[in-house]
């Protein structure tokens, strides 16, 4: 599900909840407002998590609470699936206030456009957004992404068949790959 989303432009600050669930590739920092889930950060000790409550309090106009009112409860139900191997996207309610422009678009364009068990170049999708020659900007826009697993960054890769970079790792990277069947799962 999509949400368009961006700042009030009222002044008002978005409420915001968050919090950690375990997953099968390590702690997963979750965050969303009453639009949809804002904010999905890999390897979540306390160091990251402190920095990402400091950064959505500074870019959303107020501090996160943590499951106060149960907003993530869905995206937790979902995400668990997801990492039990259980087919499908992750479809989930999106708030994009974290990103725009460029960025913006060729996110929305590979969360609509890339289903599960399926990989795309980064050449192909700047195609796909009508900018042929930004490949190395859809890496950019990957690097930004706000909601990583959601909005499958994982599953953008470099037309020579290599991973590419990742947020989470080209480890991490390769476990969402052969979660999803696209590479074969590790022997041990």
């Amino acid at each position: 599900m999509d949400i368009e989303a961006g700042p009030t432009g009222d002044g008002r600050a978005v409420p915001v909840e968050w919090t950690v669930m375990e997953s099968a590739i390590g702690p997963l920092f979750l965050a969303a407002t009453g639009r949809g889930l804002v904010r999905v950060e890999f390897h979540a000790d306390a160091a990251r998590r402190e920095d990402m409550l400091g950064r959505l309090a500074s870019r959303l106009g107020t501090a996160p609470v943590e499951c106060a009112s149960g907003l993530l409860a869905e995206a937790i139900c979902r995400l668990d699936r997801y990492f039990a191997g259980e087919p499908g996207d992750v479809d989930l309610p999106l708030d994009w206030s974290l990103t725009t422009g460029f960025n913006r678009t060729v996110l929305r364009e590979l969360a609509s456009g890339v289903p599960y068990g399926t990989v795309v170049g980064y050449g192909e999708l700047a195609r796909r957004v009508g900018q042929p020659g930004a490949a190395q900007a859809v890496g950019a826009a990957m690097g930004s992404n706000p909601l990583p697993v959601v909005v499958p960054c994982h599953r953008v890769v470099e037309s020579d068949g290599g991973l590419g970079g990742f947020g989470g790792g080209t480890e991490t990277k390769r476990q969402l790959l052969a979660l999803e069947g696209v590479l074969p799962a590790p022997l041990f």
